[in-house]
Formats: structure tokens, sequence, C-alpha cells
């Protein structure tokens, strides 16, 4: 007669070591996983104590006299095989798996799967600690402060990409990123982080299944978080190369195939930081898709990471657009919809802007993996994006929106595209070009980044009359002038392109060149306000640039006015003055003593100086006096 479950718990709860074991035995012959009742029976039966005895015997800690049933060392598998499996087994019950005495497991565990021992149950000791994780946040807690992310990425790599093991543990390291801040984790997990995404290319890559989907996810994770600069840094000195290829091609797979909005957005995320880390280059390789058995040429994965973002741009906008200005906002979770929809399109945004980069800056060995067909392609793409991001800003023109962290980052697409392509959309632009200018960031009192992402645009267009013309009759004349001063004045903003005080500089220069032709007009307090920022900017530097620079706007300015008139304005005073004096004086003693190679290359700006000296001298007397001395 076959046993019941009666008969094992029988001899769970004899009084010899030989009896349970005998009952444990039969539990795992017929007992189902998913009995949870006869396995929180035969758990009561059993006792903890027990099985712990029975695990720290199987490991070889326990003493020759802890079982009275005289295992030896050749039954030491048995017992490890056997306590392991149990375990498992009873943490399908959340209430076992959720208890202290569980989660008190995972460090013998744990300690268990770094040793050979465990290699023959590495299935089972993976199983226990998934469950014992997700039932209790203490388990979860135990686990990564055990030590879990160390043993993950030293065993991960030896796991078949196609097997439950790997599944498993894919889904440990899901759940811990999940549970934890990734800034703590990659504080304490650096290099165990950049192990994981290089080990787990290769199987986003060749999956084909359901975990396909669980890896990108993970890889999304680890590597779009914002706090992870450290972690990208470690994986561009990785010594396996093969990883960014890999890469490559399982973002190709999820993008070619038919597959859900969020993950489609989430392998662009992984193209994203890809490119972060690896610079533009890695847009252009070849890619291998298992459906495909001829090669892809190298510059496709470019185009179709290109229309992806194409896509997503527009239907997020669009999505945007209607969640702000037509849906009901009593909803709650509209403004986290918006927030998230937000953060998305930022994504496809820095790709396309990504892209612009990679295309403008074409060398030879771009030139010949970039054919003429994929430039044309490419420009096709990148000016549909940029029309519908002008109507997204044209529709929030016209409901009153000028404040939004979406609407900066439009503004940002559109300066970088501008910048390669000025006369692009050009009726467009130059209609919202008044709006753009004003358009501030969340966290911004005034606008600011949106003018320096517009600069080098502004600076191209202002080289011909009619860019003067647009963007004095717009006022935006006095928009770069305020952008300007905060980037040289006393409380000077810090951005991530030094070259905006120049570009703002180049566009001041080029509007007051053409004042009389564009019909400027510059009001006192605007460049009082300017001259004292360029006084300011040019005390105690040697750069030549800076002083002929600054010496050649104020020369332009001085035009405008006299020194009578600047000292007259309640802003302005005789050390202000003073300081002015100090600059052209020091700008044409500059080129005249022929201190440096560079002064000869600001010949011009000298010029714009020594003739506008001859023109104003005689009404700034104080100015004379210095240059004379």
């Amino acid at each position: 007669m076959s046993p019941s479950l009666e008969d094992c718990l029988k001899l769970l709860k004899g009084e010899r070591d030989e009896q349970r074991l005998a009952g444990l035995l039969l539990v795992t012959k017929f007992c189902k996983g998913d009995d949870l009742n006869s396995l929180h029976r035969v758990y009561d039966a059993v006792g903890l104590h027990f099985l712990d005895r029975l695990l720290r015997t199987g490991m070889g800690k326990g003493s020759s006299s802890e079982s009275e049933s005289g295992s030896k060392a050749d039954n030491r598998d048995a017992y490890l095989q056997l306590s392991v499996t149990v375990l498992a087994a009873f943490c399908r019950v959340p209430e076992i798996a959720s208890s202290k005495d569980m989660s008190l497991k995972i460090p013998l565990i744990l300690e268990m799967m770094s040793n050979e021992s465990g290699s023959s149950v590495l299935e089972e000791c993976y199983e226990f600690l998934y469950l014992v994780s997700t039932a209790s946040e203490d388990g979860i807690v135990t686990l990564y402060e055990s030590g879990g992310m160390k043993v993950l990425a030293s065993q991960v790599s030896t796991f078949p990409d196609d097997s439950h093991l790997m599944e498993i543990a894919v889904k440990l390291m899901l759940l811990i990123l999940s549970k934890l801040p990734l800034d703590i984790v990659t504080n304490d997990y650096l290099s165990e982080l950049s192990v994981i995404v290089v080990t787990m290319a290769r199987p986003f890559a060749m999956l084909q299944n359901a975990l396909k989907f669980e890896v990108l996810h993970l890889l999304s994770t680890i590597l779009s978080s914002k706090y992870l600069a450290p972690l990208h840094d470690a994986l561009r000195v990785m010594p396996n190369g093969n990883w960014s290829n890999y890469m490559r091609n399982g973002i190709a797979a999820i993008l070619h195939s038919r597959v859900a909005p969020a993950e489609r957005l989430e392998a662009l995320m992984l193209a994203e930081a890809m490119v972060s880390i690896l610079g533009e280059h890695w847009l252009i390789g070849q890619i291998n898709l298992p459906d495909k058995e001829d090669p892809i040429p190298v510059d496709r994965f470019l185009l179709l990471v290109l229309e992806q973002s194409r896509v997503e741009v527009a239907v997020l906008l669009n999505e945007l657009a209607y969640l702000k200005y037509e849906a009901s906002k009593s909803s709650s979770s509209t403004a986290q919809t918006i927030l998230s929809k937000q953060r998305h399109v930022a994504i496809a945004f820095s790709l396309m802007e990504k892209i612009v980069k990679l295309i403008s800056n074409a060398s030879e060995n771009e030139g010949d993996l970039i054919d003429e067909s994929t430039f044309t392609n490419v420009i096709r793409a990148l000016n549909e994006t940029i029309s519908v991001v002008l109507e997204y800003l044209q529709d929030a023109k016209e409901h009153g929106q000028r404040k939004g962290d979406d609407l900066l980052a439009s503004v940002r697409i559109i300066g970088s595209y501008l910048a390669e392509t000025p006369i692009a959309c050009e009726v467009k632009v130059r209609e919202l070009l008044e709006y753009m200018l004003s358009i501030e960031g969340e966290d911004e009192q005034s606008p600011f980044y949106s003018i320096c992402f517009l600069l080098p645009m502004l600076c191209q267009i202002t080289m011909k009359i009619e860019g003067c013309k647009a963007l004095a009759s717009s006022g935006g004349h006095k928009a770069v002038m305020e952008c300007l001063m905060k980037l040289i004045g006393p409380n000077n903003y810090v951005v991530e392109n030094s070259s905006c005080v120049f570009l703002a500089c180049d566009t001041i220069m080029n509007l007051l060149l053409k004042r009389e032709q564009a019909r400027l007009s510059l009001d006192e307090s605007t460049f009082v306000h300017l001259l004292k920022a360029l006084a300011y900017w040019t005390e105690g530097t040697e750069d030549s640039s800076i002083l002929m620079m600054a010496s050649s706007i104020c020369a332009l300015i001085f035009d405008f006015t006299s020194e009578e008139a600047l000292l007259n304005h309640p802003s302005f005073d005789t050390s202000s003055l003073n300081s002015l004096s100090r600059l052209i004086a020091r700008s044409l003693a500059l080129y005249e003593q022929d201190m440096c190679d560079d002064a000869k290359e600001e010949a011009d700006l000298h010029e714009i100086v020594t003739a506008g000296y001859s023109r104003w001298a005689h009404r700034f007397p104080h100015i004379r006096a210095a240059v004379e001395r």
C-alpha cells in the first residue's frame, strides 16, 4: 500500500532522526508543491530545529554527536539535497516564506551557494531565496545585506541563457532593484552591477521567449537611472567588447518586432543609455537578427532607432497635448501620467539629439559607413519630427503655457537641429521665436536655458540682415543680452556647454554691427547692465579672446550713449566707468604690444575697438585718459 500523509506525519513526529528522515523522503515523493495545506502540516510536524540540523550537517557544520542517525561525510550531499529541497517546498506557503525563521536562513543558503557543495542544489537555493524575498520586506533586505548581489553577479554568467536558473536569477535582481534605491545599490555594488550588465547582454540578444523582456527590464532599470554616472564610467572600461554588440542586437530585435509600447520605450531607453556610455558611434554597427540570415547594413540600426524615436515623439506629444489641454484635470492620476510621458518623450528627444550630433560630426570613417541614402532618410525623419515639435509648441503658446520641462526639452531638440540646418522650418521657427525664447523649465524663475539652447541657431541667422531683423523685431536681442549677463555676471550660471558665452557674444556682435539695417533699438537699462557684466567678466583675466570680445561689444554699445549719460543712470557709477576704461585700454594695448599670437588672431575685433574709439572717444574723457596714460 502507498503511504498516506498521516503515515508521513507520524514518522516526522517520531523521536529518532531516522524516522524523521524517512518521513521527509516520503514527503518528497508524493506531496505536491501546490498542496499548500499539506505542506503546512508537514512543516509543523517536522519542526524547524530538525531542518536546521539537517542543513548544517549537509554543509559539514554539524558535529558527530549532533546526528543520532550517524551521518557520515559521504551522506552529506544527500542531507543537503533533502534539506534544501524541503525548505524550498515549504516556502511555497506564503505564511512560512514570510516568517522570520526563513529570513534568518538566507545567509546560510548564500554561504552554501558560494561553496562547491551548493552546486548540486543551486536551483532549489535560488527558488528558496526568491520565495522568501518576495514574501516579506525583511527577506529582501536580508538578502541584500547578506551579500546576495555578490553571489548573483558571480554566478549568473555560468547559467545557460534559456534556463530556469537564469529566470529566477533575473527575477531576484529585478526584485532587489525595485525594493532598494538605485543610488544605494550602485554605491555598494558598482563592480557587481557592471558585471551583471555585461553578462546579461548576451541572453538579451539570444533569447526568443518571455525571459528576453525580463532581461530588457533589468538592463533598462540598471542603465537608465540618473544616479548611475559611476556605473557608466565603469562600463566604458570593461574588457568584454562583445557586450555592446549584444546590446545592439537585443535592442534591434525588440524594435524590429511587434511589441507593446512599454517594451519599445524600454528598448529606446536602453539605446539612449548605451549612446551615453559609448558615444554616438555605437549607433552604427553590424546587427544580427534571428529571423534574418543575410547580413544587415551597418547603418540600419541607426535608421531603426531614429524611426522608432520619431514615432514615439509624435505619439507622446499628441497624448501630452490632450492630457494638458483637453482631458479632465479632476483625476489625481492625470498629473502623474503627464510627468511619466514627459520623461518618456525626453528619452526620444535625447536619442534624436545624439543622432543629430552623429550626422553633423561625421568624420571620414563614418562617411564611409553612412551612405547618401541614409543621410537623406535621417534628414527627412528629423524634419518631420521638428515640424511635430513646433506644432506642439504652437499649441502650448495658444493655451498660454510657457513653463514646463517638456516645453524646454522641445526647445532643446529644435535648437540642436537648427544649429546644423538653421533654414529648416524657417517660417514656423520665426513665428515662434519670441515664444521659444520666453519658455522656462519647471525650476527656473526666468528664461535662461531655452535661450542657451537656441544660441547656435541665433548666432548663425544673425550673420545675415534678415536674421537680425527677425531677432530684433521679436525682442530676442534683449533675451540674448540677459542670458549673457547671467553667464558672465557676478551670479554666473553654470551650463554644460561652455561655448554658450561666446555664442551669445557673437550673436550680440552680429546685431550691433548691423544695428542700422536691422533697426535695432537698445534701451538704456539693458545696455548699462550688460556693460557692467562685461567689465566684471574681464577683471583679472589675461585671456586675450575674452578681453577682445568684451571690449568689441562695449565699443559698439558706446555708439548709443556717452559718459555723461551713463553716469546719470542710477545703476552706473564711477567704479563701473573705471573698469570699462581699463578694459578698453588693455584691449588696445594688447594688440599694439604684440603680446601673443592670439592677439593677432583677434585682428578683426581690434579693428572694431579702434574704429569705435575714434568715433566716441570725445564723449568718454575717462576712457580716453586711460588709453592715453
